[in-house]
């Protein structure tokens, strides 16, 4: 618990120099490793994919994929002709790699190559479309941590202080309905406190109604994801996906739920904009 604590600590201050103090190209280049690096957990450190060339087509992809992102706004109108060449050759060059080793190598590991390869990083990289957003993305980008950690932050102790009923006894023995509970209420809680700090002091007004939901709705997804990369773990035998965070273990580890609440977070955002 003391490790957890302290690296908490730490990541908060670094992500908030990140986003406010230090160039944008930190904060991408930062999202950029550690997307390349949940691809390898995802792919390597379970053993999902054994092909060596495989993985390291799909990490490469992923990390191109997310610093493609940083000059995509930069590059129109050829944003989109970037990313549909980078999509191409990193498909081409998978099943190129199936035909040559097809004795030895299944179509599965192909399949698995390239949905950590594009789904993966695809999901954990709206996090820097957000923070592109004009103007307010260093503010909004907040939101999706907010509603995924403060989720896992409140369930933690709501758990500890009430937890009687397991919530998935298989998957994951040690979270109960109550923490469950208590993950919500609590993420939505601290969604709005933030909410009314930014609509106070930044340019960012979000209506409360719709910190809400974010909040609300966030945890539910995020405890999702927390139980979706669980199951993977409990199905390919492994305890943690990685070391890299002290007290926490890897990448996907301590982003699951992040990985499912960012992406959510960016539509209602989007939505949000079109109503006006």
């Amino acid at each position: 618990m003391k490790k957890r604590v302290i690296f908490g600590v730490v990541g908060l201050i670094f992500v908030l120099l990140a986003l406010y103090r230090f160039p944008p190209i930190v904060l991408e280049a930062a999202l950029a490793a550690l997307s390349a690096l949940a691809t390898y957990e995802l792919l390597g450190s379970t053993r999902l994919v054994r092909d060596r060339v495989m993985l390291a087509l799909a990490v490469l992809y992923s990390l191109t994929y997310a610093f493609s992102l940083s000059t995509m706004a930069k590059a129109q109108p050829y944003s989109a002709m970037l990313s549909h060449i980078l999509l191409t050759v990193f498909l081409l060059a998978l099943f190129a790699r199936l035909l040559q080793k097809h004795a030895t190598v299944g179509a599965q590991e192909a399949a698995c190559a390239a949905f950590g390869g594009i789904c993966l990083p695809y999901l954990l990289l709206s996090l820097i479309r957000i923070f592109q957003i004009p103007q307010i993305g260093p503010f909004l980008v907040l939101l999706p941590l907010v509603a995924a950690w403060g989720s896992d932050t409140c369930a933690l102790f709501a758990g500890i202080l009430f937890g009687k009923h397991k919530l998935a006894p298989v998957v994951s023995p040690k979270k109960t309905v109550e923490g469950a509970v208590g993950g919500v209420v609590g993420a939505t809680v601290i969604m709005l406190a933030v909410v009314a700090v930014f609509n106070r002091f930044t340019p960012v007004d979000i209506p409360f109604f719709a910190a809400a939901v974010l909040g609300a709705v966030g945890a539910v997804i995020g405890q999702l994801g927390d139980l979706t990369f669980s199951v993977i773990k409990r199905q390919t035998g492994i305890k943690d996906y990685g070391h890299i965070f002290p007290g926490h273990g890897g990448v996907l580890d301590r982003f699951d739920s992040v990985i499912f609440v960012a992406p959510v977070v960016e539509l209602v955002l989007q939505i949000l904009e079109q109503l006006g």
